[in-house]
């Protein structure tokens, strides 16, 4: 009795690591076809032509408490001084977080 058991729980360990673990790659190509578009102009090479202390690489996102692409995507639809918003309309969600993931995974 114990090993069936044991089998059964196995095999649902395995099921939900599988369920649950599925997370849909980031498209970082149409992320960075994305970031040309709305963010380029004022982001070339991950720097930031308005505010030079604030760019996007992990450091200094890191030093404004961005550290993952929703911290971005928040940024992105309520900035701070001297960046353009970008609502729901400009860019919409599923948009705005392949242009995040895109930044975090390459201004490391």
């Amino acid at each position: 009795m114990y090993r069936p058991m044991m089998t059964g729980f196995a095999v649902l360990a395995v099921g939900a690591a599988l369920l649950g673990g599925c997370k849909k790659a980031p498209d970082l190509a149409k992320g960075e076809a994305l970031f040309k578009q709305h963010c380029a102009v004022c982001h070339p090479d991950g720097g930031n032509t308005i505010t030079p202390q604030k760019t996007l690489h992990a450091k200094a996102l890191a030093a404004n408490n961005i550290t993952k692409p929703e911290d971005i995507v928040k940024t992105m639809r309520n900035p701070g001084p001297g960046m353009n918003k970008f609502d729901q309309a400009t860019i919409p969600d599923e948009d705005a977080t392949a242009i995040a993931e895109y930044v975090v995974h390459t201004y490391k």
